[in-house]
């Protein structure tokens, strides 16, 4: 005798869409002031979380008086 599933059956063992892979952009943050500024914001965004003191660039002349600049290349991740 032949039975008729239910419609919802099939429904049951479908497997959900996969969610879509995370997309990434690269962004660079660049710090200008003193030498102890730029140390300390670096501190600074770190005991936040965002960026490991050892991922900036060293300390490099900017050229001006007591000014130097630090570069962070990072990726992020969007919405």
């Amino acid at each position: 005798m032949f039975q008729e599933t239910p419609s919802d059956a099939a429904a049951s063992t479908a497997q959900p869409a996969p969610e879509p892979a995370p997309q990434f952009e690269v962004v660079r943050h660049m710090l200008f002031g003193s030498p102890i500024a730029v140390h300390a914001t670096i501190k600074q965004l770190h005991s936040l979380g965002y960026a490991d003191p050892n991922d900036w660039s060293r300390l490099l002349a900017t050229g001006r008086p007591n000014e130097v600049m630090a570069i962070l290349t990072k990726k992020v991740r969007l919405p």
